[in-house]
């Protein structure tokens, strides 16, 4: 199993969301997220804003599905021409997972 955190821009993550869950990939957590990238925070007349609002998406999934749920994340949160601040996909291995009401372990 594969943890994938997808951190996008909050006015692409619905249609991200859409996309995943058209594909079948239901389970998602979403997260209100702050933080800066690269580009150090963004400047905006005579004011520096250090941190700026994301979202933060959680799919945990089978390994076979990481390809296809990063293409979808990819093509859907990218903006016109891509931009910094687009967000950033990071892939973690799931050794295990527990269902909390059953107990029972896996997806």
């Amino acid at each position: 199993m594969i943890m994938i955190r997808a951190v996008v821009r909050p006015e692409k993550s619905g249609f991200v969301l859409s996309e995943l869950h058209d594909a079948g990939y239901i389970g998602v957590t979403k997260e209100e997220v702050y933080g800066r990238g690269r580009q150090k925070g963004i400047t905006v007349g005579e004011v520096h804003y250090d941190e700026i609002q994301k979202d933060l998406l959680i799919i945990v999934a089978e390994d076979k599905d990481k390809d296809d749920i990063i293409r979808i994340i990819m093509k859907t949160a990218k903006t016109g021409n891509g931009n910094f601040g687009d967000g950033r996909i990071f892939v973690v291995a799931v050794d295990e997972a527990y269902t909390i009401s059953t107990g029972k372990p896996g997806l």
